[in-house]
């Protein structure tokens, strides 16, 4: 029986995936792309270095160097230093409900509804801090959640396994989304608003998880 020979597109994607694998996954693109996925697939066509990722640090240049045979190199500092990893806060007292942070939010870490106080879900929040210049009254702010400890040194697999599956879980939500928007609605019909209310059940979820969250501050405090 013949060897079966993997074609170059294939060996192309299996890099891909392992460098998608050895990245954070914070979904930040400080690397200049729209994801990690993104970037991942680009190193494995040679399209970029291997040093754009600042919350993987040296460590994660270190890492991509052995998928890719490359040499190590030092982080480019114009995508970003390599620091600790951090968590957005949002002040309470100045949250004005505009839900902009929520769209911005690539892990779908943020809970709150239209007018109504907005709170992040610590567990889930990659430090990305694409929320912070999507809100309008400067009410996010960014604290560190892994003391001394930068880069790779500052997460764990579970976490950025965590990360990417909640990434893809909002990207298919989202697109599912797209898809309902763009079905034709039928001739005669009225269209419909895109400003529906919340089902009384998921107002009650998110205001629990809301009231948790505060709790959780509170005793942290």
């Amino acid at each position: 029986m013949p060897l079966a020979v993997s074609s170059p597109l294939a060996a192309g994607a299996d890099l891909a995936s392992r460098i998608d694998a050895a990245l954070p996954q914070t979904q930040c693109q400080r690397c200049g792309f729209a994801d990690c996925a993104g970037y991942a697939q680009a190193v494995a066509r040679g399209e970029a270095p291997i040093n754009r990722c600042p919350p993987g640090g040296d460590q994660g240049v270190a890492r991509l160097a052995v998928l890719t045979g490359q040499p190590i190199i030092a982080l480019d500092p114009a995508h970003g230093l390599e620091g600790s990893r951090s968590v957005a806060v949002i002040d309470e007292d100045w949250c004005i409900g505009c839900t902009l942070c929520i769209k911005a939010c690539p892990t779908d870490a943020i809970l709150g509804l239209n007018k109504r106080m907005h709170t992040v879900i610590p567990e889930h929040c990659t430090g990305c801090e694409l929320c912070v210049p999507a809100c309008p009254v400067d009410c996010i702010r960014m604290e560190n959640a892994s003391g001394q400890a930068s880069g790779w040194a500052a997460w764990s697999v579970q976490q950025a396994d965590q990360a990417r599956n909640r990434y893809h879980l909002r990207s298919q939500r989202l697109a599912r989304e797209d898809e309902k928007q763009a079905v034709p609605q039928p001739a005669g019909a009225a269209p419909e608003s895109s400003a529906k209310p919340a089902p009384d059940a998921k107002q009650a979820a998110i205001a629990a998880a809301l009231a948790r969250a505060r709790a959780q501050r509170a005793t942290a405090a």
